[in-house]
């Protein structure tokens, strides 16, 4: 059965790293440039100054998923605290069905009770899941583009 959790960095940390790489491998762009090397400093800092939250799902205490979000007071709305997705990935096994969204429910929820007043999720165009973030509620209301331009 899958449990879902709020975690600090110190209890999932070591768990997310195959699953950091299994996620960068799916859905990275210009993999062949920019290499998965986390900020594990910074990710530490940010969580220390309350900034970083991280949601987990677990079956059977192994780590199948997470939800990680950075949350501030937004610039133009200084009255409402903004959490913007980080990361959001399910092993592939467990897209099926409802965990993804009991996931993002049980986020929102302790999000909520924080403080949070905008909850933004970003999907990849060439990995959406924009049905599941609709049948949630969540509106498209932003379209990023991307380019590299380093060496």
């Amino acid at each position: 059965m899958v449990k879902y959790q709020q975690e600090f960095l110190d209890s999932v940390a070591e768990d997310a790293k195959g699953l950091l790489e299994q996620h960068w491998k799916e859905i990275a762009v210009n993999k062949d440039k920019i290499k998965i090397n986390p900020d594990w400093d910074t990710y530490y800092a940010l969580e220390e100054q309350d900034k970083l939250k991280v949601f987990t799902a677990r079956d059977n205490g192994k780590l199948v998923g997470y939800f990680v979000v950075l949350t501030s007071r937004h610039l133009h709305y200084k009255d409402h605290v903004f959490a913007k997705n980080d990361l959001l990935f399910l092993q592939e096994n467990y897209r099926k069905g409802f965990t993804g969204i009991k996931l993002i429910k049980f986020a929102e929820q302790y999000l909520k009770a924080d403080g949070v007043s905008v909850l933004v999720i970003n999907t990849k165009n060439h990995k959406p899941f924009h049905k599941l973030l609709e049948y949630l509620k969540f509106k498209p209301v932003e379209t990023i583009y991307s380019k590299y331009i380093g060496d």
